[in-house]
């Protein structure tokens, strides 16, 4: 069996106690052998120097880091700076988003999509960056059909991209059909599977309302019914993602990326539950 890589996705702390937290965090996760760690870059660039602070800190554990670096609300001259400070630093990994316009922020910026800054990075730096981007298996939110959203990510391949990491999804059969989709129009990068394990109700809620992803209706009566029970939510939300990731690496998935909000914990019990062959 095909070795499956593993990756994990982080955001920067703001506090000196989230700062060793993450630190453990990434300790912690350097066990299971991570091809790399992302971490994210907020709306407009507003972490851009925490994402920049955070990867160096994930280099000096021994883990290869990939910042994430959204055009949206940015110029190419910043985004020129960005790249500069990154590639200075010996960065070779890049996870390229459109991202979100902060609130009550006017301009779009010369970049309107994740194509066009994928583009701009090939044009600026050739093949120094291995260039990720996000694929979406239940549509972007903002898309006017899935027909239309995946036009939008062929271009953000034929742009340059190496490969791609998918928004979570609890529906298998819907990875699957997009991998499949795109594999007929001439995609061949891997698009990895996004995973997030399940250990707050009302957070992944949240977090689905926002972005897009589609909790189902089964999953979310049990945790529901479970109210404040955190053992019981968590004991759950383990046999459901470890169930999810054995089929999707059983049929041809070849990897699996975790949002792990900063914590070790969730992640960790289902790598070692999946008992996956080593890389």
């Amino acid at each position: 069996m095909k070795p499956i890589e593993l990756s994990f996705e982080f955001f920067p702390p703001k506090t000196p106690e989230g700062i060793e937290k993450l630190r453990a965090t990434g300790a912690q996760l350097k066990a299971l052998n991570p091809k790399f760690v992302s971490v994210t870059f907020g709306a407009g660039g507003s972490t851009q120097q925490g994402t920049l602070d955070t990867v160096v800190e994930m280099m000096k554990q021994g883990l290869e880091a990939a910042p994430h670096l959204s055009c949206i609300g940015s110029s190419k001259e910043s985004l020129r700076a960005i790249l500069g400070a990154y590639r200075e630093h010996g960065i070779r990994h890049i996870v390229a988003l459109r991202g979100d316009l902060p609130s009550g922020m006017g301009e779009v910026g010369e970049l309107r999509y994740a194509s066009e800054l994928v583009g701009f990075i090939r044009a600026e730096h050739g093949d120094w960056f291995n260039i990720e981007v996000a694929a979406y298996p239940e549509y972007h939110p903002q898309a006017r059909s899935p027909k239309s959203d995946m036009d939008n990510f062929v271009r953000k391949v034929q742009a340059g991209a190496n490969s791609a990491i998918t928004q979570y999804f609890f529906n298998a059969d819907a990875y699957f059909r997009f991998v499949d989709d795109a594999r007929k129009l001439g995609v061949d990068i891997p698009i990895v599977p996004g995973i997030m394990p399940i250990t707050n109700f009302s957070q992944l809620m949240r977090f689905s309302e926002m972005c897009g992803a589609e909790v189902p209706k089964w999953i979310a009566r049990r945790l529901e019914s479970f109210g404040d029970d955190k053992e019981a939510i968590r004991a759950f939300g383990l046999d459901v993602v470890t169930g999810l990731c054995e089929r999707l690496t059983k049929e041809g998935a070849p990897g699996l990326h975790f949002y792990t909000l900063n914590g070790a914990a969730a992640s960790k019990t289902i790598c070692e539950r999946l008992a996956l062959p080593e890389a």
